[in-house]
């Protein structure tokens, strides 16, 4: 889906703080960011009520505000602007749910042992890329299945079960995947600055 004019001249609206045009932005987006949000917990089996969806919509919202904008500046304008905005919520959606299991595993063990997954220990979305451009710009030097691996685990933010469920792969062959393909993207980023 390309990139709209409506959303092109609402975003340079928002970023140019034109009375009104904030609150546009969170009436188009702000039904999307509730679906990202239930669809991403539900996913990751974590129950919300009102109150927590509430919240993280207010997270999202903040996390685009913040810094001037900085999120919404970053925008390349290389695909839709509700694709954009859909990995940034979900990434944000995402790190909240990660910062609930480590704050509720500090003092249930239990809880703790319960949410490890088969990583040596290790939850795998503490190992998450951050920028989903970063994401982007690999999974077109990746095969099947490591491209769709990567995009369920970094984009998606898939456990290693779903993703070993979705794709029909072993569950132990995710993290060797998931590793040889940062290598790509490590040697890619170097080539880039190699040549600037």
């Amino acid at each position: 889906m390309a990139f709209t004019e409506i959303d092109r001249r609402l975003l340079r609206q928002c970023l140019a703080r034109v009375p009104g045009a904030w609150e546009s932005f969170v009436d188009r987006f702000i039904g999307m960011f509730i679906h990202v949000i239930n669809h991403t917990a539900r996913s990751r089996s974590v129950p919300l009520g009102r109150e927590d969806v509430d919240d993280l919509c207010s997270e999202v919202f903040v996390t685009l505000l913040d810094r001037d904008f900085a999120v919404l500046r970053g925008f390349r304008g290389e695909s839709s602007l509700a694709t954009y905005l859909t990995v940034v919520a979900r990434r944000v959606v995402v790190h909240a749910i990660v910062r609930k299991r480590r704050s509720e595993a500090m003092g249930h063990v239990d809880a703790h042992q319960a949410s490890l997954d088969s990583t040596g220990g290790r939850s795998p979305e503490l190992d998450r890329i951050e920028d989903a451009d970063e994401v982007q710009a690999i999974l077109g030097e990746l095969d099947y299945p490591e491209r769709d691996v990567f995009r369920l685990f970094h984009l998606e933010g898939r456990s290693y079960r779903q993703i070993s469920a979705e794709l029909g792969v072993p569950e132990n062959s995710i993290g060797p995947m998931l590793s040889r393909s940062r290598e790509k993207l490590r040697h890619q980023k170097e080539k880039v600055r190699a040549s600037s």
